[in-house]
């Protein structure tokens, strides 16, 4: 839906993975101000930005967010998260509470990509899903548990192989090091999957797609940097 080309050709361009981000997230929403339908669409993409920064907040891994979507009281679990992204009791998976947000998350994303008509949303939500999925069985069968309690929403989740990413990740040397191997794999869906030169909500969706990935390298990267090297002997 829509035809965005001034929106489009205004926005400042995206350079390569590691490349520093443009501009963030909430700027983005700030310069689709005057278009609410585009908007909404690039909102639900920067909401996973928003909650792996609430799952690293939560988790003790981080001291300082920069959400989009979300206030910074509900990344750290202080103010209830929107009612779209509280799933209902018997949609819970039975492992580990956080999936159930995520589960939440990709079935609004899925809603709003039909209700959008959003090819690009729609496959993005597929990936991600397919992607967390197969690395819950990675963990659970190296633990010797049943990958099916940690799946998330598997009936969205796209039917495509990844098992080089998911043997990249498993030999990486570092969690540090896995994660990069993920939004390597992201980018490089992304390069396979975009709208370039549609100029419809598709290709804002991606650009938004690549502005979060950018920004969470470069999140990583100060990780790194502040992370101190163990002597060697």
């Amino acid at each position: 839906m829509g035809q965005n080309h001034y929106l489009i050709t205004s926005l400042p361009a995206l350079g390569e993975l590691g490349s520093d981000p443009p501009m963030t997230g909430a700027e983005l929403l700030v310069h689709l101000a005057d278009s609410p339908g585009a908007a909404k669409l690039v909102e639900t993409l920067l909401l996973a930005d928003d909650l792996l920064q609430r799952d690293a907040v939560l988790a003790g891994e981080m001291d300082q967010a920069s959400p989009a979507v979300l206030t910074a009281a509900q990344l750290a679990d202080k103010e209830p998260l929107p009612d779209y992204l509280v799933p209902p009791e018997q949609a819970r998976p039975r492992r580990v509470a956080g999936d159930a947000v995520w589960g939440a998350y990709f079935r609004h994303s899925a809603d709003m990509a039909k209700s959008r008509r959003c090819r690009f949303l729609s496959d993005w939500v597929g990936f991600e899903a397919a992607l967390r999925n197969a690395l819950a069985e990675q963990r659970a069968k190296a633990l010797e548990l049943d990958a099916h309690e940690y799946f998330v929403v598997p009936q969205l989740s796209a039917d495509i192989d990844l098992s080089a990413t998911i043997g990249a990740w498993s030999g990486a040397a570092d969690p540090l090091a896995g994660m990069k191997v993920l939004d390597r794999a992201r980018w490089q869906w992304l390069n396979e999957n975009d709208a370039w030169y549609s100029f419809r909500d598709d290709e804002l969706a991606a650009y938004a797609a690549r502005l979060m990935l950018l920004a969470r390298w470069r999140r990583l990267a100060r990780v790194a940097d502040e992370t101190p090297v163990a002597p060697t002997r």
